[in-house]
């Protein structure tokens, strides 16, 4: 089998899927790409027996064949080449040997009977969304998943599809993130939860624009599709946590503050914070917010003013202050509102200008004042 392609174009398409493959991997087989040659079309696919990827690129090629090629030195090696056709021969006891202007190289392949089968796409539910709707999704809610793997459930991104619009859920049990799509809707009512790191690999794969997506998923997995560019992963299987209990339906105060000057004051006072906790305290009293840190082992103690407008009794509450930094991350806009009752009850953060088809709701768990 031979065939001829692009170094850089084969590079690109490599780099899109090369997240998948684990180093540490029970199965030496998923260190490879499989590359399969039909029609002069190259298909390469990488899989974690999780998750999967493949792409498409056009080549020159005479017949068609299979093969797996180690994935870390064939990325090392075209990440030195410059742009320019590089042939690829395989022979029957798959040993590859790359031609370029310049120079051979060789690498041993393996048998591609041995790479693991990708599922198929039986008895699928579908519905489509825009490219940017997804990645923005993905953005403002993955960070607040969790990595403890003793609850899954709680390790992924929790999809809710009704007949009006979609919704995405994200919690460690300290925090908690909604994002809802009302521009994008399911057939029926339907739920799923998907693991980070498809999301992750996702969120690089499709580019942020009005593309149409179409999603496809069963009972055990989730296919999208854009362009030449196809996922499937295994979904969580798993109870996701009834959120809708934590969100508090009455927090009567009414705290707004400008985002990225709340931010960086926060980024300033945690250094001063106790660092298994990152605890910061608000004390908020008319139209001024003060934030407190300190660390009692150290002696470390930092505070700042700010200005705000505030609506409600004075009030001192305290937050894990990389939380609040991560939440504010993805809200938009220049200011955002904070929604208060007691020292014990979580706070609800949203951006004070939403897009009609967004609504974005965070809550956040305070911390016990020491």
């Amino acid at each position: 089998m031979k065939f001829i392609a692009s170094s850089s174009a084969l590079l690109k398409q490599l780099q899109h899927i090369s997240g998948v493959i684990n180093t540490n991997t029970v199965l030496p087989i998923l260190e490879d790409f499989l590359f399969e040659i039909e029609n002069n079309t190259l298909t390469v696919v990488a899989t974690d027996l999780e998750t999967v990827m493949r792409v498409q690129l056009e080549v020159e090629a005479k017949d068609s064949g299979r093969v797996c090629i180690p994935a870390k030195i064939l990325i090392d090696s075209l990440k030195n080449l410059p742009d320019q056709p590089l042939t690829f021969n395989i022979d029957k006891n798959y040993a590859v040997e790359i031609t370029s202007d310049n120079g051979k190289y060789k690498v041993m392949g393996e048998d591609p009977n041995n790479f693991p089968k990708e599922p198929t796409a039986d008895d699928t539910a579908s519905f489509t969304m825009p490219a940017t709707a997804l990645v923005t999704a993905i953005s403002k809610t993955l960070f607040a998943t969790s990595s403890d793997d003793l609850r899954p459930a709680m390790t992924g991104v929790f999809f809710e599809l009704t007949t009006k619009s979609l919704q995405f859920v994200a919690t460690d049990a300290h925090r908690l993130v909604r994002y809802k799509r009302k521009d994008v809707k399911g057939a029926k009512d339907d739920s799923f939860i998907v693991p980070r790191k498809p999301l992750n690999l996702l969120k690089a794969a499709i580019p942020d624009n009005n593309d149409e997506l179409t999603i496809n998923y069963n009972s055990n997995h989730l296919f999208v599709q854009h362009g030449t560019t196809r996922m499937s992963c295994r979904l969580i299987d798993a109870r996701f946590p009834d959120y809708k209990v934590v969100i508090p339906a009455d927090n009567p105060y009414r705290l707004t503050v400008n985002k990225s000057d709340f931010q960086s004051a926060l980024r300033r006072i945690s250094i001063f914070s106790n660092k298994s906790t990152n605890q910061v305290a608000l004390s908020i009293s008319g139209s001024e917010l003060q934030l407190t840190a300190q660390d009692i082992d150290f002696s470390f103690e930092g505070n700042e003013r700010m200005k705000c407008t505030y609506n409600g009794e004075d009030l001192v509450i305290a937050f894990n202050a990389k939380f609040l930094i991560e939440m504010l991350n993805a809200s938009e806009g220049e200011d955002v509102n904070m929604e208060l009752s007691t020292p014990t009850k979580a706070g609800l953060i949203k951006p004070t200008e939403q897009d009609e088809n967004e609504e974005l709701l965070m809550l956040v768990m305070p911390l016990m004042l020491n």
